[in-house]
């Protein structure tokens, strides 16, 4: 089969591999009918997820249908149409029972697909733990509307939880790029006062005032003085950073008011400074790490129900044959692209 594959640092191929088998009683192979590209694939090619191994096919983000489960696979049947978890867990150990699944204390737990495992930037994917990071896709929902659970409407959905944001909140987003807009669709979820989405690129600035004219966009030189005069509090209630741009991380808890929860989502090229003389008295909680991707079948309902709708996102389409153009494409944010959806056929 065509599969997208990590070469080296620096280098991706699309190389012929066998199909993948079940190795594991809890597995499943999912044929994949749609698939997309994470900024975090850029992440791997760059060095910055010094855990990716060499070899593997890329890709995390990606809907199929079930195709072999293993004998312990006990709420999957083949045929079925499925959701596919960006973790790898176990739904066992202490951090599973607590809904910190991306903790996972298995050896493949946490980001496995696309990262240490072999991904489905593919035709087919072994998925570890089936019962755990397959979701059932309800026959009322495409596949289109339901490629980015598993990965990014679950990041936006913790993001949106982890805030904590309510009526009376001012919130400010930094990043309307497609982590930032799945945020803000969960986010809006929670009805807060006011949202704020501060983006540099005027084409996603206009995307977001498109599809969501109740929130207000501004750029990084505004949002400070704007958060401070739409909240009357000095500063936004809660700020979610998004982004993870050169200077974001430093915008985001200067454009929150004092005692003011700074969520931040965004994944780092390198570290960032903790300027705590400088943030002292704003006395700020800061909550960060990787999304516990575990309630894709509450988002599929909330799809279902005409409450999320994330297709927009998907600018353009690309067979597995010519994903080295959607890479290009993506990463050189050309022609306004947003996401791309790979067909592997």
């Amino acid at each position: 089969m065509l599969a997208y594959t990590y070469l080296a640092p620096g280098t991706f191929g699309l190389t012929e591999k066998p199909r993948p088998r079940l190795q594991h009683p809890r597995d499943a192979i999912v044929r994949v009918t749609l698939s997309s590209i994470c900024t975090s694939d850029l992440h791997i090619k760059h060095g910055a997820v010094p855990r990716a191994v060499p070899g593997i096919t890329l890709g995390h983000e990606m809907v199929g249908v079930v195709q072999e489960t293993g004998s312990q696979v006990t709420n999957l049947s083949p045929g079925d149409r499925v959701a596919v978890n960006v973790e790898t867990f176990c739904g066992q150990c202490f951090f599973c029972r607590r809904g910190f699944v991306n903790n996972c204390t298995d050896p493949n737990g946490g980001w496995a697909l696309g990262c240490r495992i072999d991904g489905g930037q593919a035709e087919y994917v072994r998925v570890p733990y089936a019962d755990q990071g397959l979701s059932k896709i309800p026959d009322s929902v495409s596949d289109r509307q339901a490629l980015f659970v598993g990965d990014l409407l679950s990041t936006g959905l913790w993001a949106a939880d982890l805030s904590q944001a309510g009526p009376e909140d001012t919130v400010l987003l930094l990043g309307a790029g497609p982590t930032g807009v799945c945020t803000l669709a969960c986010l809006l979820l929670r009805a807060p006062k006011g949202v704020i989405v501060c983006e540099p690129d005027p084409q996603r600035r206009a995307f977001v005032q498109a599809h969501f004219p109740q929130v207000r966009t501004t750029t990084p030189d505004q949002a400070l003085s704007l958060a401070a005069a739409v909240s009357g509090h000095g500063g936004a209630d809660v700020v979610i950073e998004a982004a993870g741009g050169e200077n974001t991380f430093d915008l985001a808890w200067q454009c929150a008011r004092p005692n003011a929860v700074v969520v931040l989502v965004a994944m780092y090229d390198k570290p960032q400074v903790l300027p705590l003389p400088d943030m002292y008295g704003k006395n700020l909680t800061f909550k960060t790490g990787g999304v516990d991707a575990c309630r894709c079948g509450e988002l599929l309902s909330l799809i279902q129900a005409g409450r999320l709708d994330t297709t927009p996102l998907i600018t353009h389409t690309f067979p597995l044959s010519r994903i080295q153009e959607a890479y290009d494409l993506f990463e050189q944010r050309q022609d306004g692209v947003i996401k791309v959806a790979i067909e592997p056929v």
